[in-house]
């Protein structure tokens, strides 16, 4: 699986540090960098209203993340608003309920070791899953921006961007995230319609 420069980095930042501090206070760090990130991806068009969730792993044994709770604005996120969820999707701190996509975060936090999953509804990928649905996948290549990617020196590369057809089903979905995540080297997207 591919990363971007940018995202190693900001990957790296929410990682999980016991040593440095407790996690009380690792929990409300990557709360309020996470609510950053939402406000920014609002800003963007990336998660329009109560679309999109986002979480960043807190500790890895026992597996614990951040997440936004159910139903927020993202344009308006704050550290407050997210919970804290155990490997089993159980609520162990906040007020609140994650979205049932929180099972999706589990499997991509174990199945390829991330630090952070943000999960965005933008119009243009909506779009551009739903056209290439049937394909499996989209494959981009030719352009400069691949170059931004891990490993990637040049834009005479392709990368293969694995789409899931949606379902309401997230133990289903879950399983053939953590699937396709094995099986994959690109990046998983679902058809989730915006």
């Amino acid at each position: 699986m591919k990363k971007t420069k940018r995202s190693v980095n900001r990957r790296n930042s929410l990682k999980a540090n016991p040593r440095k501090s407790p996690s009380g206070t690792r929990f409300a760090e990557v709360a309020a960098r996470l609510a950053e990130i939402g406000r920014g991806f609002h800003a963007r068009g990336w998660v329009l209203g109560t679309s999109g969730n986002f979480s960043a792993v807190i500790s890895r044994e026992p597996l614990r993340l951040a997440i936004t709770s159910t139903g927020l604005d993202k344009g308006s996120l704050a550290p407050e608003q997210f919970l804290e969820m155990d490997g089993a999707a159980n609520v162990v701190r906040g007020e609140g309920r994650p979205s049932a996509e929180a099972l999706l975060h589990l499997a991509i936090a174990r199945g390829v070791d991330a630090g952070a999953v943000l999960h965005t509804h933008s119009v243009w990928s909506t779009l551009l899953s739903g056209s290439h649905a049937s394909q499996g996948g989209i494959a981009l290549e030719g352009y400069e921006m691949l170059k931004g990617l891990e490993g990637v020196r040049t834009h005479k590369h392709r990368e293969w961007l694995p789409i899931l057809e949606n379902s309401q089903d997230m133990i289903e979905l879950g399983e053939r995230v953590s699937k396709t995540l094995r099986e994959s080297p690109g990046r998983v997207r679902d058809t989730r319609a915006a």
